[in-house]
């Protein structure tokens, strides 16, 4: 189709909003515009779908996601925004506010609204409760409302203060499909009854996930880390430069053996994927001017903090096809060990993640956090067809909970950068919340990064990482949506299968505390 004739199509799209549409045309434009010098072998692996650029745009003159201080822009104010430090509640809520706008990613919302009950409790000193949950939930609503995109995300946790048991409950009953929330845990501060109110309010509303913040911390430096977008972990006052994917799958397919992939294939591929990874932040870092703004500037992040982020998917797909390959090359249907289920295959997957943990932890990179990428357990895109997301367990296949705990929790270790399952468990867990609590301390203390869980009853649910409702899907071609991500999600749901997961049950199948 020529440009012109997709130009028409979009400003006459009668389910588009005008916003929508505006920022449907820039991204025409961007694809417009020439794709920056690489070799033809890169090329070559990005047309057959080997290499994907996550449609980041041809010449990227922003990060994908950037982690301003919001601390720090709250106590020094900002020159450039005009405002002075703030002083009380309502003027950090405002100044969060104003700086949001400014704030790009790929999806030109911010995807990072900062650790939000540790921003504002120096604000909340002596205000009575119902006043901060007051404030606080036309916060929540005003965000939903003006920034409708669900890879908006915020942080709060793991100590126990008003402002994160506040924002949970707000969340649990408003129920918003954005922001997307992450709960930090860490069992040397976090108390029980906190974790449980977390857990209770997924049996509710599919939010929020939990995350290991020992294990995260660990992986980066003392000004810290955010949690951002789907389930991304990043520098705070940095964030990822850009996101290049690798099919796993297609890689396999190339392969003439386990040890041909081990030795030839996967170092091939993984090597053109760095090559696009420094093309692409070259571009960002000399050529877009971007890091001449204001956020440098006023030191709210820092050029050096941002990584590119190195993504696998297809894990399932490649170890499926790996198990079917004898050392002479020759394919063996009848020798096929399921990923997931079975613990050859599992066993094989695991080696590919420390293959590709070493790679990324050995290849330097030009723009870099202390020179390397990060690498991601990516969460798939709406057009994926015939391949799972990450490392994860293919829809419609997911054993019982602890099962696909226990299958996945040794590939957490590799990918710093973020990994994440989705466990859909049947609704009768609203009954004994206690099961979900069991489980997600479990799951943490085997060494997941990050617990997630859909209940299959509940409108609210998570795609890849971020949220949709199922109402909206249903409705989408008929009107359109308000928010950005519900077009993304409906087309997922035709292509990759989301709707086909499992719904399991928790309690009566194993006791969750057997999960060791």
């Amino acid at each position: 189709m020529l440009l012109q004739d997709k130009l028409v199509q979009i400003v006459t799209n009668p389910q588009l909003s005008p916003k929508q549409k505006s920022n449907y045309l820039a991204l025409e434009a961007e694809a417009s515009l020439p794709y920056m010098p690489i070799s033809t072998e890169v090329k070559a692996a990005m047309n057959d779908g080997i290499i994907c650029d996550m449609f980041e745009g041809h010449a990227p003159f922003k990060p994908r996601y950037v982690l301003p201080d919001y601390a720090r822009y709250l106590k020094q104010g900002s020159e450039y925004l005009e405002l002075s430090p703030a002083q009380d509640l309502d003027e950090a809520i405002n100044a969060l506010t104003i700086l949001y706008h400014h704030v790009p990613s790929v999806t030109n919302i911010p995807v990072y609204l900062g650790q939000l009950d540790e921003i504002l409790m120096p604000f909340t000193e002596g205000m009575d409760a119902e006043v901060l949950y007051r404030k606080l939930k036309l916060f929540w609503i005003m965000l939903d409302r003006t920034l409708p995109d669900a890879f908006m995300h915020v942080n709060i946790g793991p100590t126990d203060n008003i402002v994160c048991r506040t924002l949970l409950r707000i969340d649990a009953e408003l129920k918003q499909v954005a922001p997307n929330l992450t709960f930090m845990y860490d069992p040397a501060v976090t108390p029980d009854d906190l974790l449980l109110l977390a857990t209770t309010n997924i049996c509710h509303c599919s939010k929020p996930h939990i995350a290991n913040y020992p294990l995260h911390a660990s992986a980066f430096d003392e000004r810290g880390f955010g949690i951002v977008s789907c389930y991304n972990a990043l520098p705070l006052a940095g964030g990822a430069n850009t996101l290049v994917r690798l099919n796993l799958k297609e890689v396999a397919l190339k392969a003439n053996s386990i040890n041909d992939f081990f030795d030839t294939v996967l170092p091939n591929y993984c090597s053109l994927t760095f090559e696009l990874i420094d093309a692409r932040s070259a571009f960002l870092h000399h050529e877009s001017h971007f890091f001449d703004s204001f956020l440098v500037k006023e030191q709210l992040i820092d050029e050096s903090r941002f990584a590119p982020m190195f993504g696998i998917y297809g894990m399932a797909e490649a170890v499926n096809i790996l198990q079917t390959l004898t050392a002479s090359g020759e394919v063996t249907p009848a020798i096929h060990a399921r990923y997931g289920h079975e613990m050859d295959a599992n066993q094989l997957g695991y080696r590919i993640s420390a293959a590709l943990d070493a790679i990324v932890k050995s290849t330097p990179v030009a723009h870099g956090f202390h020179g390397r990428a990060l690498l991601h357990s990516q969460g798939g895109i709406s057009l994926d067809k015939n391949v799972t997301p990450g490392v994860r367990i293919p829809y419609g296949t997911e054993p019982n909970p602890i099962a696909h705990i226990q299958a996945l929790a040794q590939h957490h270790q590799y990918y710093t950068a973020g990994i994440s399952d989705i466990l859909t468990i049947d609704e009768t867990v609203k009954s004994n919340p206690q099961a979900m609590f069991q489980l997600c301390k479990a799951a943490l203390e085997l060494g997941f990064r990050e617990f997630t869980a859909n209940v299959a009853s509940n409108d609210l649910m998570r795609v890849t990482g971020y949220m949709v409702k199922r109402s909206d899907i249903e409705a989408f071609k008929q009107c359109g949506s308000r928010l950005n991500t519900t077009g993304l999600a409906a087309e997922a749901a035709v292509n990759t299968g989301i709707l086909q997961r499992q719904a399991r049950v928790i309690a009566h199948e194993h006791s969750p505390c057997v999960v060791k």
